[in-house]
């Protein structure tokens, strides 16, 4: 445990003095030998930190030379942008998309500012991201990326209330993965999601092309309103088959709770179920699991986001992919357009994922 203490300290120490320009562009780092003495540490930890920061742009390794710094900070002209992603704390999707920002700031295109709110205790994230938001305004950033707060109670008026903190400080808002209100309605803000809509129409048309003849929705409360459009998206699909698909068919509870996913209507070999992301998935199947439900024999089950855990559940999840990198890229392009005029109107964007079939959406012969 030491070693990967020390591994990642060094790792931010230097990080830290190549971006600030302590250790200046074009600059040789010490050998990696003199360094591994410096700190007490085996060469291998050094050898391991000077890899990942070449995979992160920072340095570039020569046979014969050493390692040379190639970032530059560009201090003088460089915008510096906030990140209010608190969803990082539960989903794998704001962690890529947190990444890809910073990949950008390490490629020298902008300063990223980004004070985590990766816990996974809701309460503590909003706790994190009103406070983030404030610090953020205060040092005057030049913009802000913001995936609105979900599953927790009063979480639209809390993002409400950002936004405009954000908007009457003059500074420029981009968000991400979803809006401040309720579908139809759009907010004035540029945005850039997933087509929720479409993800719930494939996920459904999968669901039928694998022999459902009902399709259910299931969903936990406080979810954010692209919830919304996966379930309308879902119902298109079900209803262009003239097949039937209404408000008995969505349901709103915690997947953990047993007399909940007892009033979800389950006939058996014939009933799928479209969850709203893969954690909702994962803990349905557990819990009809232990009520003697079997997904792939009795019901089939799909979900979103694709998180890494989804191909390792007792039956690997079928899951519907966002397109997290290109979500970040399309973010920034918006950023920088409305740095340059604050003025235009707000763009709203949205981009096709993949759905990655697995045995949860397949009954078993």
């Amino acid at each position: 445990m030491k070693t990967k203490e020390n591994y990642k300290t060094i790792l931010k120490t230097l990080r830290d003095q190549i971006a600030n320009g302590s250790l200046p562009f074009d600059s040789l780092l010490p050998t990696e030998n003199e360094l591994a003495l410096k700190y007490g540490v085996s060469r291998p930890t050094i050898t391991k930190v000077y890899n990942t920061l070449q995979d992160e742009n920072f340095v570039t390794k020569k046979k014969g030379v050493g390692t040379k710094i190639i970032f530059q900070s560009n201090k003088n002209n460089q915008l510096t942008f906030g990140l209010l992603l608190p969803g990082a704390g539960e989903s794998e999707i704001f962690s890529i998309i947190s990444n890809r920002f910073l990949k950008h700031f390490h490629d020298g295109k902008f300063k990223c500012l980004w004070e985590g709110a990766t816990t996974g205790n809701a309460e503590i994230r909003k706790d994190l991201t009103e406070k983030c938001s404030n610090d953020y305004i205060s040092q005057k950033v030049d913009g802000i990326f913001f995936a609105p707060l979900e599953r927790i109670p009063d979480a639209d008026r809390i993002n409400k209330e950002i936004c405009q903190k954000i908007t009457t400080a003059g500074i420029p808002l981009v968000l991400i993965d979803r809006d401040i209100l309720e579908f139809p309605n759009r907010s004035t803000y540029d945005l850039v999601s997933l087509d929720n809509f479409n993800a719930g129409y494939t996920m459904a048309e999968h669901l039928l092309d694998s022999g459902c003849s009902v399709i259910n929705f299931v969903y936990r409360p406080n979810s954010a309103f692209s919830v919304i459009l996966r379930h309308l998206g879902a119902a298109a699909a079900v209803h262009k088959r003239n097949m039937e698909f209404n408000s008995t068919n969505i349901y709103c509870g915690d997947p953990e709770d047993a007399s909940f996913v007892k009033k979800i209507s389950i006939s058996s070999g014939k009933t799928g179920i479209i969850c709203a992301n893969d954690s909702t998935a994962a803990m349905l199947m557990s819990t009809i699991d232990t009520l003697g439900i079997q997904t792939g024999i009795d019901v089939l089950i799909g979900g979103f986001d694709n998180m890494k855990y989804a191909s390792y559940l007792k039956s690997p999840l079928t899951s519907y992919a966002q397109p997290c990198e290109e979500i970040t890229d399309i973010a920034i392009e918006l950023m920088m357009r409305r740095v340059n005029d604050k003025s235009i109107k707000p763009i709203n964007v949205s981009l096709l994922g993949q759905i990655i079939i697995r045995e949860s959406t397949s009954f078993s012969k």
